[in-house]
């Protein structure tokens, strides 16, 4: 009998995979379960259906993280911080990656999730800066700050 598994099954298949399996075994185990599904040619469609969206939604991200990136890497893309600073020369606050999310958002309307900013530590010296953000999956870019005293 052929299957369409919805879950992972160790050592039969994957999730999406469409696999021949003994009627029994199909029936009082993986179908109980919820598991499988049997695989009628309405639901192998249904499952190439769904695989073409997946598909279609992983390009529009793709295509938007690139828009993104392409922002980032504009020269008139340069975030701007005026912190106060102490005699030593570091700031009084520090610049996070939340700061850095909202700056970017209120001076180019650039969305960016804060936990995607790979910020090691919190900046708190001056100057111009460069931080790395993983805009998608395998794409990244850079956000250049320009950290000023007040």
């Amino acid at each position: 009998m052929k299957v369409i598994f919805l879950a992972d099954v160790k050592g039969k298949g994957k999730k999406g995979e469409i696999k021949e399996v003994p009627t029994g075994y199909a029936q009082n185990f993986l179908i109980k379960k919820n598991l499988a599904k049997e695989a009628t040619n309405q639901a192998i469609s249904e499952l190439r259906g769904q695989e073409k969206s997946k598909e279609k939604a992983h390009a529009e991200m793709v295509a938007e993280a690139e828009a993104i990136k392409a922002k980032l890497a504009d020269e008139a893309t340069l975030v701007q911080f005026v912190e106060k600073v102490g005699p030593d020369g570091r700031t009084f606050g520090s610049i996070t990656s939340k700061k850095i999310a909202e700056e970017l958002g209120k001076q180019f309307g650039i969305k960016i999730d804060k936990r995607h900013i790979q910020l090691d530590h919190p900046i708190r010296a001056l100057g111009l800066i460069e931080v790395p953000v993983k805009i998608y999956q395998d794409i990244t870019g850079e956000i250049r700050l320009s950290v000023k005293e007040a």
